[in-house]
């Protein structure tokens, strides 16, 4: 091994490390206002994409936790920012921890997968650029990476909270 290939192997160990720390301390946050709140759910801890991800989980279907997803997920991104503010109190540093709850981000990715997988389909066959809907940054980060998995490319337009993709033509 060389000097070069060490130390970018020992980086990645101290990243790994970090992102587990901050699942830690958010899984600890979530699991106080899960007791104060009242409501059962475990907690499911990983890393992917080079960034903490944290779930709430319920072996009694989550109709309860469906309280902390609200309408649209409005109630989740809620949570998902004060989450990553108490890692930030805790670490000092920004957190990029993505957080899902009762499975609504799963079943929302693969929505929208299929939505940019659709949307690039129909831009190839007509050729011509597509605008869709308003969408939150985490829906235009999964809809941009089918589109890229698709062959094409996108970009985002407009100004929060009406920031839409646009399909681009090959």
């Amino acid at each position: 091994m060389t000097e070069g290939t060490t130390s970018a192997a020992a980086e990645g160990a101290d990243t790994l490390t970090r992102l587990e720390q901050e699942g830690e301390i958010a899984a600890d946050y979530l699991e106080g206002l899960l007791d104060i709140a009242d409501l059962d759910g475990d907690i499911d801890m990983d890393v992917e994409a080079d960034r903490a991800s944290v779930s709430i989980i319920s072996d009694t279907g989550g109709r309860d936790l469906q309280k902390l997803v609200g309408r649209d997920g409005e109630v989740l991104e809620a949570l998902q920012e004060l989450t990553r503010l108490a890692v930030h109190r805790e670490t000092g540093d920004r957190s990029r921890l993505m957080l899902d709850i009762a499975g609504y981000r799963a079943k929302k990715r693969a929505e929208l997968s299929e939505l940019g997988a659709k949307a690039a389909a129909e831009v190839k066959s007509s050729g011509e650029p597509m605008k869709l809907k308003p969408m939150s940054p985490f829906e235009r980060k999964v809809v941009h990476d089918a589109i890229k998995a698709a062959g094409l490319r996108s970009e985002s337009e407009g100004e929060e909270p009406q920031r839409f993709v646009v399909v681009l033509p090959a």
